[in-house]
């Protein structure tokens, strides 16, 4: 569900009003919009909606919603590589839609008939990957009490979409590579060579040339899956499709919740357009989930405080005038005020990582990208 134009980006910054002003945009203010229920009702009531207005057939694309350049170029980029075998590199931020991206690829292809297996190389122990991917044999290591097939031998004649490739342990990437070139391998404890047919699709939300400079990350890996990189524009490069979005994900949230919802006020609509979303689209489907669940009418019961308290920040020394002019200050920001929320608690129900909508290794990703260290006191 997933969905994958610049936008001129306002807040409270420390009880002072700022905006954040993107190359082409004029600076708005926050107190150029208005976000108190009382006005927002009584547009709502006017007939001032976002969600009248059909949407193109060509803005839903294998499920990526979108109509803005970046993402036309995207799609015309997966139509032109997915009928081939080649391996593709999908790059982009958390939250994107990166396995969408994947899934598209493996619908164009010739091998839509056969399996889509997904790996999120974050997401198993190290101990535990090398198992997973190329599976074991029987007394291969304590606990493996049988033959187990690996997820290279569930895909044969499809594809295997590697998510995460950035977190794939330094040592496994040798025998990945060899897989990649010539499509064999041995499974953990034996000694039986297997064959596969397999396409690779990887993505990533690191940046794989720095790992490579940094010796974390083998260049020969990394020049074998960049053969074809698709890069997925962030939310916040994408203004002109967050109405799209949210129509999209209002609809599909009423429908599955039997609800009927035909309006959303004006003024939600731009606080959703001011905001930076750091989260990117799985960070938005989760604020329109919760505002259909609010909704009790027709009209789309946005959570405002939850913006509003999201895109404050800690008090410091600024003057109203202050432009604050770059995206990534605002995310820096964002992601310290829920830290700070959270006496610095990372994972977990109450952590940040939740408050944000983030795994936690990607949002110790985005602090370690950002340069967000804890400061002893």
């Amino acid at each position: 569900m997933n969905a994958i134009a610049e936008q001129n980006t306002g807040f409270q910054h420390g009880g002072f009003p700022c905006s954040i002003t993107i190359p082409g945009a004029a600076p708005r203010k926050i107190q150029d919009i208005q976000l108190n229920e009382t006005e927002s009702n009584a547009r709502a009531r006017d007939g001032a909606s976002y969600l009248n207005t059909e949407p193109s057939p060509d803005d839903n694309f294998q499920g990526i919603v979108g109509r803005c350049a970046p993402i036309v170029g995207l799609r015309r980029e997966i139509k032109v590589v997915a009928p081939t075998d080649s391996t593709v590199l999908i790059l982009g931020e958390t939250g994107t839609g990166k396995e969408r991206i994947a899934q598209a690829i493996h619908n164009l292809s010739s091998r839509r008939e056969r399996p889509f297996i997904k790996v999120n190389c974050a997401a198993i122990p190290a101990g535990l990957i090398e198992s997973e991917l190329f599976g074991h044999e029987r007394g291969s290591f304590t606990g493996a009490v049988g033959r187990r097939l690996g997820r290279f031998e569930m895909a044969n004649g499809g594809t295997l979409f590697l998510d995460e490739i950035g977190d794939l342990p330094f040592e496994l990437q040798p025998k990945l590579l060899r897989v990649l070139q010539e499509q064999e391998f041995e499974r953990l404890g034996g000694t039986q060579t297997t064959r596969v047919d397999v396409r690779v699709v990887a993505a990533t939300s690191r940046d794989l040339p720095g790992m490579v400079s940094a010796r974390e990350f083998r260049s020969d890996l990394f020049y074998r899956l960049n053969v074809f990189p698709l890069r997925v524009p962030p939310l916040r490069e994408r203004g002109e499709d967050i109405n799209l979005l949210v129509r999209h994900f209002v609809d599909v949230f009423a429908k599955r919740m039997g609800k009927r919802i035909d309006d959303i006020p004006t003024e939600k609509m731009e606080a959703l357009l001011h905001y930076p979303w750091p989260g990117n689209v799985r960070e938005l489907q989760n604020i329109i989930e919760r505002a259909v669940i609010l909704s009790t009418g027709n009209v789309l019961m946005l959570p405002l405080d939850e913006l509003k308290q999201a895109i404050q920040v800690n008090p410091v020394n600024l003057t109203s005038d202050i432009v604050i002019t770059s995206l990534e200050d605002a995310a820096r920001e964002h992601i310290i005020q829920a830290l700070t929320a959270t006496n610095w608690v990372v994972g977990g129900p109450k952590g940040a990582g939740a408050r944000l909508g983030l795994a936690r290794t990607t949002l110790i990703s985005k602090m370690q990208r950002l340069g967000i260290k804890r400061e002893c006191a």
